[in-house]
């Protein structure tokens, strides 16, 4: 055993908007195997997160839902914590960048680049929307592609022929927030002078801080000339206001990667613990960032540059991995393998996902597929077929020959040497994280036992007279290899080892490999883990699907668009619905979605929001004021946008979508019949 080592980690930080998905799940699986190892080797280690909850994607979606931002972040923070609790990710703190420890470090960092001399002012550009006052990213502007002429495409990139441009030579240029033609507009912002910071990077990104690969791919950008980073926002903006500079903020990838050491200050203000021992320049304690090859500019650029000219310790290392596919696919919606966190813990034990992520992870930057059908076959082979099984098979025996005790004999000691010596080999794959080959070392651990205990055939052995010692001395070294199994398995399958633990009557430490358990009183056996069934799978799959517009009748397509009698209900299924006539009080875009509109409908008196997939041919202007239809004792149904409190009437064919109107002199809220 090494000396005990003082360890930070983080895992990127969820963004405060959406729910988590599988993908994030990898993240904090990955993250979490690796802190409960290290905790299970004696060291110190921490690990931190928080929500990053600043940005204009989040005033946007709290004004779109008619809350403040503050009450909007807060809202998700407790769905977030929820996930973390509920896929047993052991985080220490989990905090969120709106924070005042978080202001305190922005401003602490930000007036020390300054004072240094790395920070530039100076007036630049930008696509402005007169309607909603703000300035716009180009991801919030669509138009013509200027080289294809694709329709709807986004101001810095085409995805129909892959062209990138500038937001101004899109054609027909329209904010995707209110639909109005951007202008151009100055606007003083602030910079961050990395290119100063080009030998200092050279010399990090080489050291050993990043896996070769993305040190390879860090060099190309540092070869090819590194860029000053834009880290100012113009109001309005949600997030923290830049110190002397009214109405200017910092941008959210400034404040967002400061939040690790804002929940560390947060956790030691309630410990009392020192946080500058672990965050001052030269800190003798380790810090390991785990993020996504999406962000790793910000992370091993950006950030290292910053703390080093702010005077703050550097990270020793940033794990990056790859993302993660779906049966192959990226993730997808329709397919509905675009799985949530909370949908897949509404139907799935989390241990399974965290097996299967730990079965395919290595300390390289390659993407990870989720098989779902390798995926239910190796869960039920390895963790159910070959550990559990040692269990179950040698348990009984021990419970009816000697009441539970264990027996005072190791029956082959060259066997148990084996499987107990394999401890620091999969502790090197741990700590490595090379989690693939340590659950590969693991299964080959336990096949061994597995063929020992059916060579040695204990229930025909059970049978013949005056054998039942050696049953005894055979069973129980069998449960003493599933316990050192276990003990490997702690860091991934943290649900099942207390499960394990309880029938062991024992706290299963790295050092629970050392020695076996000898005269040991175990607890009745239960069984510890049950096998994936195909069912589960295809239910979550289906309760995962696109929840399609429920405000909209789809154009009908296949046999009914010729014969629309054919799916006919009778009256009373009828008589259920009821219809109301409704006024369109507004209506407007929402953001991440391509079809959808949202609509606030007055019901004579009472409004409801309703999201309809109209967006295709109608601009929001056009609808208020608007007299609709709508089935107004639909049970409400939560979409990612929010809830959805009813459904529009609208016919459609290939031509377009037409929302159903009433004759004028309906009054908002009559039931039509």
């Amino acid at each position: 055993m090494s000396s005990k080592r003082q360890i930070l980690v983080t895992n990127a930080l969820p963004y405060a908007n959406a729910a988590l998905h599988l993908g994030h799940v990898l993240e904090y699986t990955q993250t979490d195997v690796w802190v409960r190892f290290q905790r299970m080797r004696g060291h110190e280690c921490y690990y931190l997160s928080a929500d990053d909850a600043h940005g204009t994607a989040i005033m946007l979606k709290a004004d779109e839902k008619g809350i403040s931002a503050e009450q909007h972040i807060a809202d998700m923070r407790a769905i977030h914590e929820a996930d973390f609790k509920d896929f047993l990710i052991s985080v220490d703190n989990y905090h969120t960048t709106h924070s005042e420890e978080n202001r305190e470090f922005s401003e602490l960092i930000y007036n020390r680049l300054n004072a240094n001399g790395h920070i530039a002012k100076r007036e630049i550009t930008q696509a402005f929307d007169p309607e909603k006052n703000l300035f716009l990213a180009d991801r919030y502007i669509k138009g013509t592609c200027p080289k294809c002429k694709a329709e709807d495409q986004y101001g810095d990139n085409c995805e129909a022929c892959g062209a990138t441009y500038s937001p101004i030579d899109l054609i027909n240029p329209v904010s995707a927030i209110s639909g109005a033609t951007p202008i151009e507009k100055e606007s003083t912002h602030y910079f961050f002078k990395l290119p100063e910071f080009t030998q200092f990077l050279q010399d990090w990104t080489r050291s050993g801080a990043v896996q070769d690969e993305v040190a390879n791919k860090l060099g190309e950008w540092l070869d090819s000339g590194l860029q000053e980073w834009d880290i100012s926002r113009d109001a309005p903006y949600f997030g923290f206001e830049i110190p002397d500079a009214p109405g200017k903020y910092f941008y959210v990838w400034l404040d967002a990667p400061i939040g690790y050491m804002a929940s560390f200050k947060n956790l030691c203000d309630r410990e009392g613990m020192d946080f500058d021992h672990y965050w001052k320049a030269d800190s003798t304690t380790e810090l390991y960032h785990f993020i996504g090859k999406d962000i790793v500019n910000f992370h091993a650029l950006f950030w290292p540059a910053m703390l080093s000219s702010a005077e703050f310790r550097t990270p020793t290392k940033i794990c990056v991995h790859g993302f993660v596919t779906v049966n192959g696919k990226k993730m997808s919606k329709s397919r509905g393998t675009f799985i949530n966190a909370r949908c897949y813990l509404d139907h799935l034990d989390p241990d399974y996902l965290r097996y299967y992520y730990a079965s395919k992870l290595s300390g390289s930057v390659e993407d990870i597929d989720l098989n779902l059908e390798d995926f239910q076959q190796k869960v039920n082979s390895d963790l159910v077929g070959k550990v559990v099984n040692i269990a179950s098979r040698c348990a009984k025996f021990i419970a009816n020959g000697n009441d539970g005790v264990l027996s005072n004999n190791i029956d082959n000691p060259e066997l148990w040497a084996q499987v107990s010596g394999a401890a620091e080999t999969i502790a090197q794959h741990y700590e490595n994280r090379d989690f693939s080959k340590a659950i590969r070392e693991i299964m080959a651990q336990a096949d061994a036992a597995n063929e020992y205990i059916a060579a040695k055939e204990p229930w025909k052995l059970n049978k013949q007279e005056g054998m039942q010692q050696q049953v005894q001395d055979i069973c129980s070294q069998g449960i003493n290899m599933f316990r050192v199994l276990m003990t490997y398995l702690k860091p991934v399958v943290p649900a099942m080892t207390i499960a394990a633990e309880e029938f062991l009557n024992d706290t299963l430490s790295w050092e629970s490999a050392e020695k076996p358990l000898l005269g040991h009183q175990l607890t009745p056996f239960k069984p510890l883990m049950i096998r994936i069934e195909k069912d589960k799978v295809d239910a979550m799959i289906e309760a995962s699907k696109e929840e399609t517009a429920q405000a909209v009748t789809k154009p009908l397509e296949g046999p009914l668009a010729d014969d629309p009698i054919s799916g006919e209900i009778n009256f009373d299924e009828f008589a259920k619905v009821d219809l109301r006539v409704a006024r369109i009080v507004s209506a407007s875009h929402v953001e991440g979605a391509d079809k959808l509109l949202q609509l606030i409908l007055d019901l004579g008196g009472e409004t409801r929001q309703v999201f309809s997939g109209i967006k295709s041919s109608y601009q929001p202007e056009d609808l208020e004021g608007r007299l609709t239809l709508m089935v107004a004792n639909l049970a409400p149904r939560k979409m990612r946008f929010g809830m959805s409190e009813g459904m529009v009437l609208a016919a459609g064919d290939k031509k377009g979508i037409y929302l159903l109107e009433p004759d004028s002199g309906a009054q908002p809220g009559q039931r039509v019949s």
